[in-house]
């Protein structure tokens, strides 16, 4: 069941009288409701009232709303304002640009601008790739989004996804020192959105795509990565799963069970199931089903997306069909992100002894972790306030900071599953409640993008490899050629 938390954070400034009862009168009214009150801070006081700033977490807008009226209710206390805390943390927005150079005279001025500014303006024009070394394209991340699919939230529009790609932004810098910047179009048409990025792409190391709906995001990334010199990413995709297979991994020690002998089930397969069951196919899992709003996919299974094609012809050995409860009896893994409620107590009773539940639904998983728990061995969420975090920021800020650093120009599965091997490893001894580390572990990042950057460094020299064998082989054909002629 869902508690109180910080998402639904409000200040109430309340006048109150001066007695010695006032504070537990208050913090009785805020929990008769069943809000968690964080603080208490006395603003004012006179002879006759005290004015006081109560904090407290609540569950939703309403819950708000009832822990003010509670307030309101008590003899002789008047709610003079509430802040929604949540919204003051974005007034303004939540990220800002600072100079990296100081400009304090002509002769700083003439070097970070003009006249200075213009032989480096040169220089980058003569050798192009230079622009990695002397512009902020080195450390620069594009958080790309049309809002058609913002959080669980549906299509709200470019305007709408402002405040999660800022959001994003900041986490970009918080956890790897990559400076990213939200780009919103105004356009959910595909053509539009892959010609908008192709253009934009000269100023950044990196393009993160977000919140864009499936399919077109699909086809929007996979074009970009055919087009772009740079790495192309959606997190939605990628980054859930690499945090996925990472928490997998550690999950399976904690049951002592081996992928391969396990069959897995995954709910949902938009954006973060296709990923997830890419990752999932190199562990040869005994067997793999996917189900969707449509039930379980299976080949032959009339009206298929080309997406769900390439699912059904890697998965289902069996074939099976039916709905998500049909697929569970005998599972030793479910992994949901889908919709909220979607299980029942009896569909985990059913599963495989020491099963593991990754119920990522966001904010409300497919069944309650309380019920999950009593019959799974291992469960996990998308929330912060259960154990076993499934969080993207443990992923895509190592991610691109392993890839900037190699200034590498694509991605590819094998750093996915390398970044998804370091989360794990983090973690030295797993338990049931400890599968994956904190979004604040100091470690995580820097892991992540060692590992990545390695795989990037050796995929580097393995092509540099190979086209000098190409070019030694062209000027051996031109030097047989000649002497022919």
């Amino acid at each position: 069941m869902a508690v109180p938390g910080p998402g639904y954070a409000i200040t109430a400034r309340v006048e109150a009288p001066p007695s010695a009862t006032a504070a537990g009168d208050l913090a009785v009214a805020v929990g008769r409701v069943g809000g968690v009150m964080t603080a208490f801070d006395v603003v004012e006081s006179r002879p006759d009232s005290i004015i006081v700033d109560i904090s407290c977490n609540a569950l939703s807008e309403r819950h708000a709303e009832e822990i003010t009226d509670a307030l309101g209710t008590l003899d002789g206390v008047r709610v003079r304002n509430v802040s929604d805390r949540t919204f003051l943390v974005h007034l303004g927005g939540k990220i800002e640009v600072t100079a990296k150079v100081g400009l304090r005279t002509r002769e700083d001025l003439s070097r970070a601008y003009t006249p200075g500014v213009a032989r480096v303006c040169q220089a980058i024009a003569a050798r192009p790739e230079a622009a990695r070394s002397l512009t902020i394209k080195r450390n620069t991340v594009a958080v790309v989004t049309d809002g058609s699919a913002v959080l669980g939230l549906g299509n709200l529009g470019a305007a709408a996804a402002m405040p999660v790609m800022e959001g994003k932004a900041a986490l970009f810098k918080r956890f790897a020192g990559v400076d990213a910047w939200p780009v919103c179009l105004d356009t959910q048409d595909t053509e539009e959105i892959i010609r908008t990025v192709e253009i934009l792409a000269p100023a950044y190391g990196g393009i993160n795509l977000e919140d864009i709906a499936a399919p077109a995001c699909f086809e929007i990334e996979a074009r970009l990565r055919e087009t772009l010199d740079i790495p192309v990413f959606h997190d939605d995709q990628h980054g859930t799963a690499v945090v996925v297979l990472g928490a997998l991994r550690n999950a399976l020690r904690v049951v002592g069970k081996r992928a391969e002998d396990c069959r897995i089930v995954i709910c949902g397969v938009g954006a973060a199931g296709s990923a997830i069951i890419r990752l999932l196919l190199p562990l040869q899992p005994a067997d793999l089903l996917a189900v969707d709003v449509d039930g379980i996919i299976h080949e032959g299974r009339p009206g298929l997306h080309p997406s769900l094609e390439w699912v059904a012809e890697r998965t289902n050995a069996e074939n099976r069909t039916g709905d998500v409860h049909d697929a569970l009896p005998g599972a030793d893994v479910f992994i949901g992100v889908s919709a909220p409620n979607l299980l029942h107590a009896d569909d985990v009773k059913g599963m495989a002894d020491d099963a593991i539940v990754f119920a990522l639904a966001n904010p409300d998983p497919e069944i309650d972790p309380g019920i999950a728990q009593h019959y799974a061995a291992v469960v996990a969420t998308g929330r912060s306030d259960y154990p076993n975090q499934i969080n993207n920021v443990l992923a895509f800020p190592g991610i691109f900071r392993g890839l900037l650093d190699a200034q590498a120009r694509t991605i590819t599965d094998a750093m996915l599953l390398a970044a998804s091997a370091a989360i794990a490893d983090v973690v030295a001894e797993p338990n049931p409640l400890f599968i994956v580390p904190s979004v604040f572990d100091s470690t995580v990042s820097p892991a992540v993008a060692s590992a990545v950057r390695k795989v990037s460094e050796a995929r580097g020299s393995e092509l540099a490899s190979v086209q000098a064998a190409l070019d030694a082989g062209a000027e051996s054909a031109e030097g047989v050629t000649k002497e022919e002629t």
